[in-house]
């Protein structure tokens, strides 16, 4: 779920790239708004940065929720990957 969203804001991010590189292609194209489509070349260069920051937010989140969930006990009896269920069959299986 987490990572979905972090991909989702990805997309949105890549989505306005791509918006402001076009419109500053079609603006570059009038000598009188030619100023304005290099800065929104600008603005779209500055936004590629983004796009590695929201991946590694989204490492980071993911490697944080991971750890608590296995350093933790949960209401419904998870041990990390595991729940109680589970290694009280293990152990009496083994035996």
């Amino acid at each position: 779920m987490i990572q979905r969203r972090y991909e989702a804001l990805g997309a949105l991010n890549d989505i306005f790239i791509a918006i402001w590189f076009l419109v500053g292609s079609i603006l570059f194209l009038s000598d009188s708004l030619m100023e304005s489509g290099t800065w929104l070349f600008v603005v779209g260069s500055a936004q590629f940065l983004i796009k590695p920051c929201i991946k590694l937010m989204s490492l980071v989140h993911v490697k944080r929720v991971y750890k608590l969930q296995t350093n933790s006990v949960t209401a419904d009896g998870h041990i990390g990957r595991h729940t109680v269920t589970n290694r009280l069959s293990c152990i009496f299986v083994s035996r």
